[in-house]
């Protein structure tokens, strides 16, 4: 099989595993006729993460065999040699808590970050078990078709689509109503952005592990600081400017790195083409 068809394969039983994982969930209620709650809504989102992992290990020992699987647990425990990779982690907290602090200061209050430090703890099973399907399966082959940039945005879009049977119980203006489709499109720009850094990550170090330490960051960051008081109007601004934010660190990076190739630099690279 291609990898272009082992892709879409992998995306079609990954999206079927967890919208089914996640219907199953919900469907007590709904053939009830019931609203779902906070807590059985939120419930769906363990259950979404049998697809990207189990699909992941699946695909991989389907197409790659044993020693494919072998390869996996290997970059999942694989430690960047060199360690100031693991300051790029910094990048999703910093920026999530300065943003909010600047809208705190220049527009309201009502946008004072939280400190639910325990909110880490959200971002573990999501990190871990994700990872292993976009990140130890899907993303080197997308890459290997579509190059470093246009794999991540690929992925990116893919990965917030997956979020659709969650995407109104996520943050805490819950529901987002008729703001549902604004807060989306926030989410995926932001989300895109994380990916595409996570791309380049992974591809600096062949480190599944830092991919999903960096996921972990990310979701942890948005659980940590999120503001608990706001709007479904405010949330969707705030997280669109966190998506600029993060665009902008994209863009600089990838300004830099284009420059440093310019002028003949040793940087080289491959990243962000």
């Amino acid at each position: 099989m291609s990898k272009s068809r082992q892709i879409v394969t992998y995306f079609v039983l990954t999206f079927a595993v967890s919208w089914a994982a996640a219907l199953v969930v919900v469907a007590p209620r709904l053939l009830r006729g019931l609203p779902i709650p906070d807590l059985t809504g939120i419930l769906m989102f363990p259950a979404m993460l049998l697809g990207p992992s189990v699909v992941g290990l699946f695909m991989t020992w389907r197409f790659d065999g044993r020693a494919g699987v072998r390869d996996l647990f290997r970059r999942m425990v694989r430690v960047p040699a060199f360690s100031a990779w693991f300051a790029a982690l910094l990048i999703p907290p910093i920026v999530v808590l300065a943003l909010l602090l600047v809208l705190k200061t220049i527009v309201s209050p009502v946008y004072a970050p939280n400190h639910f430090l325990a909110g880490v703890a959200f971002g573990v099973p999501a990190g871990i078990l994700e990872e292993i399907g976009w990140t130890g399966f899907a993303y080197p082959r997308m890459r290997d078709m579509l190059g470093t940039f246009k794999a991540g945005v690929v992925l990116g879009c893919l990965w917030s689509l997956w979020h659709l049977p969650v995407i109104d119980f996520l943050g805490a203006a819950r529901p987002h109503t008729a703001y549902l489709p604004a807060f989306f499109l926030s989410f995926l720009i932001a989300m895109t952005a994380v990916r595409i850094l996570i791309g380049w990550m992974y591809v600096e170090t062949s480190s599944v592990l830092l991919a999903q330490l960096m996921h972990i960051s990310s979701t942890g960051a948005l659980v940590v600081f999120a503001p608990f008081r706001v709007t479904a109007r405010q949330e969707t601004f705030w997280y669109f400017s966190y998506g600029l934010g993060l665009w902008m660190i994209v863009a600089g990076l990838r300004f830099t790195i284009d420059r440093a190739r310019s002028r003949g630099s040793a940087i080289r690279s491959p990243a962000l083409k």
